[in-house]
């Protein structure tokens, strides 16, 4: 598109693409929205904050219908349900959080395709685009639902293969750390395009190899990766791979890795306890393109003949003044 061209009034379009996702025009305040949805105001505003949405001013119109429907379907489930008030609240904020995340994901995808193609935005009323965010919108959702159902089958799965069905029960676990070895330094020699590719395909190489060996990634949070895993046996070749496929991929620093078994709380979908804190002061200690374990693995894995183990120097660590460790290879 020349310089001098007419384009899209951006803000027009912005405004025509917020209808389009939410559904309607803004025509609600807070109060209204509360009292449309049968809530009080305090309930609505709390679920609105626990969401990661920013405060709304009184009077200010910018709730649609769909706004109506979602607070109408959160007090469906918790009648439903049967949920109080704190879960509640811990359910919205990890909502909140993860779709948050993915949204900011989806919009830099969708900005990159117009960037591409800039005849998107080249009339004035900018209806490419439209008509793009238009094909776009219901293959998203459908793709939303399926992925959602499929990791809610695959929770329940998990819950029945390990024989405990109590939400927030403590069950013994390998819980691991991975991340990119002196990623602070890569940081400062990096272009943000560069760094935006090697934190893609940080996640990408991740998600394949823990779910190649049957593990299950919890989060990633920047450079790292925790995972869990059910077998001692399973959780040592997740660390292993990570650290091969870092390796073998020449666009990637190296990884280390930490990983610890024991009892381990499980809850909204994050992992808590003292074998995850250990995971994560191994890794802290773990040398570049090394794995480090725990006593609780060592003697799970040892007489393993696809391993080789090596008793490492007790270290002081926060929250450890003599933690062991191993040092875990391919035998």
């Amino acid at each position: 598109m020349a310089d001098d061209a007419p384009g899209a009034d951006l803000p027009r379009l912005v405004e025509a693409v917020r209808a389009n996702l939410l559904g309607g025009d803004a025509v609600y305040t807070s109060a209204e929205v509360a009292e449309q949805a049968g809530i009080s105001l305090d309930e609505a505003r709390a679920l609105w904050r626990a969401l990661g949405f920013a405060t709304v001013e009184d009077g200010q119109r910018v709730f649609t219908e769909a706004d109506v429907v979602a607070l109408r379907n959160v007090e469906e489930l918790r009648r439903v349900g049967d949920i109080d008030d704190e879960l509640m609240q811990s359910m919205t904020r990890i909502l909140g959080q993860t779709f948050a995340r993915l949204a900011s994901w989806q919009g830099q995808l969708v900005t990159e395709i117009i960037a591409k193609s800039p005849e998107l935005l080249a009339d004035p009323d900018g209806q490419p685009a439209l008509d793009l965010m238009d094909r776009l919108k219901p293959v998203v959702t459908d793709l939303h639902s399926y992925v959602w159902s499929r990791q809610l089958a695959a929770y329940f799965a998990r819950i029945v293969a390990n024989a405990t069905t109590e939400p927030g029960s403590q069950t013994a676990m390998a819980v691991g750390f991975a991340d990119m070895a002196e990623f602070t330094a890569f940081t400062r020699r990096s272009s943000e395009a560069e760094l935006r590719d090697v934190l893609g395909r940080f996640e990408s190489v991740a998600t394949e190899v823990v779910g190649a060996h049957r593990g299950q990634v919890v989060k990633t949070i920047g450079d790292e990766v925790l995972f869990i895993a059910h077998s001692p046996g399973e959780a040592a070749e997740i660390a292993l791979a990570l650290l091969e496929a870092a390796e073998a991929d020449a666009s990637l620093p190296p990884f280390r890795a930490g990983v610890a078994y024991g009892p381990v709380v499980t809850r909204l979908g994050d992992v808590f306890g003292q074998t995850v804190n250990i995971a994560s002061r191994l890794t802290s200690l773990a040398r570049t393109g090394s794995v480090l374990i725990d006593e609780g693995l060592a003697g799970r894995l040892d007489g393993d003949a696809r391993y080789s183990l090596r008793t490492l120097r007790p270290a002081s660590v926060r929250g450890y003044s003599h933690l062991k460790s191993w040092r875990l290879r391919r035998a």
